[in-house]
């Protein structure tokens, strides 16, 4: 790649690099939403982390017809509407703050992750074709590294703006509380809308940008995007036949659901297992965070110097080896070996996925669609762990059994499935 194509993509990666920063915003307020809706809908934690399904629940149905309307159209095309569409969903937060109806915050969380599940369909892969295809797990995880900046201000910034430090439960809020219960519950739910109100406005002026910006055409095959054969598919089934991206669909899934078990249960963990009080929880829940963030930007430098795969394998072992000790146990060691896991998972997700694109061609966006599907394990593998927390609160760590698993096979496809072999 010469160098003026390289400033020609100078712009486009810093706008696409936008998109990785707000949507980590987003699922990243996830947790805080659990921790924050048990006290202002009185649900215990497996209840509670319905919310993951929810939100989670889209990238499952969506990113075969995403991936159909930008083969059709552009990837510039799903972007501005995702864009669009997670705005519209932040803006409900106003109306539900009325209503204050569980079911209302699953279907604005259903919607933002509808806009959001477009960003992401089109944005892993632009990234990984827009440039030389020999450093595109590279180039991947330097964009991942904003998700990572996102995840870090989303959990120790946005966090404490939503949540108070104030747990009290009908039993055990104070008798001279101004406005009794229904008060209580007025300013916690109130305490939601912001957030998402700042998130819905700058949506909007990033989709205003994309849409007066001109962003590079891509070639996919022999044919530019929005260029479709009279007897071409929109989306290609087939290319689940290339056992590298099967595999790759597979150690996805299992990834998305062990980081997430991880995730939406940090605060659940601090706040209620380990009884660390809120404020001091969305601290380490920052910190948690900021191991991520590190470990993205460490990982893309590593990855200079030793091969994706290796990287991989020796990542995910040791997230192993960290869930042993949390299983074992729990309390305060559990939290610290958390923290360390975050900074293992940082590089999981981005070099699997470009691993599993590697030599698709033309049907990048097929690859994409059901790489992104296999985040439904986020809907699925969490709500085994809150299951498990619940159902045996003195030994709740045994939960951590879910994301040691996940990572055997996260780890088993950097050892040998991610190959190309046909």
């Amino acid at each position: 790649m010469n160098k003026s194509i390289s400033k020609q993509y100078i712009v486009p990666l810093i706008l696409i690099f936008c998109l990785f920063f707000l949507w980590a915003i987003s699922s990243n307020l996830l947790p805080t939403m659990i921790r924050q809706l048990m006290k202002t809908c009185e649900l215990n934690p497996f209840q509670a982390s319905f919310t993951e399904s929810a939100y989670w629940l889209a990238y499952f149905i969506f990113p075969i017809p995403i991936a159909m309307f930008m083969k059709r159209f552009s990837y510039k095309a799903g972007i501005i509407f995702g864009l669009c569409t997670a705005a519209f969903g932040g803006l409900l937060f106003f109306p539900a703050a009325i209503l204050k109806e569980y079911w209302a915050y699953l279907c604005i969380f259903f919607i933002i992750a509808t806009g959001m599940c477009f960003l992401e369909t089109a944005a892993n892969p632009y990234i990984t074709v827009l440039g030389d295809p020999k450093t595109a797990s590279r180039r991947l995880n330097l964009a991942q590294s904003f998700n990572g900046l996102g995840a870090f201000i989303s959990a120790m910034f946005l966090s404490k703006l939503i949540l108070s430090g104030n747990q009290y439960t009908r039993e055990t809020l104070p008798t001279d509380y101004p406005g009794g219960w229904e008060a209580f519950v007025q300013l916690e739910t109130d305490a939601m809308k912001m957030p998402y109100l700042i998130l819905a406005a700058v949506l909007l002026v990033v989709a205003l940008i994309f849409s007066f910006y001109k962003l590079p055409k891509i070639k996919e095959g022999n044919k530019e995007e929005g260029q479709v054969g009279q007897d071409e598919k929109l989306i290609n089934f087939n290319v689940l036949k290339r056992s590298h991206l099967r595999w790759g669909v597979i150690a996805q899934f299992f990834y998305n659901g062990g980081q997430t078990a991880i995730n939406s249960l940090f605060l659940v963990y601090c706040c209620i297992y380990v009884g660390i009080d809120e404020g001091k929880a969305t601290t380490f829940f920052g910190l948690y965070m900021l191991a991520f963030l590190l470990g993205r930007w460490i990982g893309t430098l590593l990855m200079g110097r030793f091969k994706p795969q290796n990287m991989l394998t020796v990542y995910a072992s040791v997230n192993v080896l960290l869930c042993l000790v949390v299983i074992i146990f729990g309390g305060y060691v559990g939290l610290y070996a958390m923290i360390g896991i975050s900074f293992f998972m940082s590089i999981i997700y981005p070099t699997q996925f470009s691993m599993a694109l590697t030599d698709l061609k033309g049907d990048t966006k097929s690859g994409s669609a059901f790489l992104v599907m296999a985040i439904i394990g986020n809907a699925v593998l969490p709500q085994l762990s809150a299951y498990i927390m619940n159902a045996n609160p003195t030994i709740y760590h045994v939960a951590y059994i879910v994301p040691l698993i996940c990572f055997i096979f996260c780890a088993y496809y950097g050892w040998k499935k991610y190959k190309v072999i046909d």
